[in-house]
């Protein structure tokens, strides 16, 4: 499959990946740090969210481990956001 962009701004920091160090005891806080970096920069993450919306989308990574990974922590940010959305347009 070839890969049709690769949007690095949405990527964790520097910092946050080294302080994480692909440690599970600290994946809730990495999250959360992650989640705060994410708020901080939408133009990024709405361009993953409008192509969620028309079609697939796939997330990489390069760890090792499959469940606390920041692929993992973006697709569940973004099906909160996208979840939000569609509740806020249904009220």
């Amino acid at each position: 499959m070839p890969i049709e962009g690769w949007l690095k701004d949405i990527a964790p920091s520097d910092a946050l990946r080294r302080w994480f160090g692909h440690d599970p005891k600290k994946w809730p806080e990495f999250r959360r740090r992650y989640f705060a970096e994410l708020n901080s920069h939408p133009e990024g993450w709405e361009r993953v969210r409008t192509a969620a919306r028309q079609g697939r989308v796939t997330l990489g990574y390069s760890a090792h481990d499959t469940e606390h990974n920041n692929a993992v922590a973006l697709k569940e940010y973004l099906e909160a956001h996208m979840s939000q959305r569609k509740r806020r347009n249904h009220v």
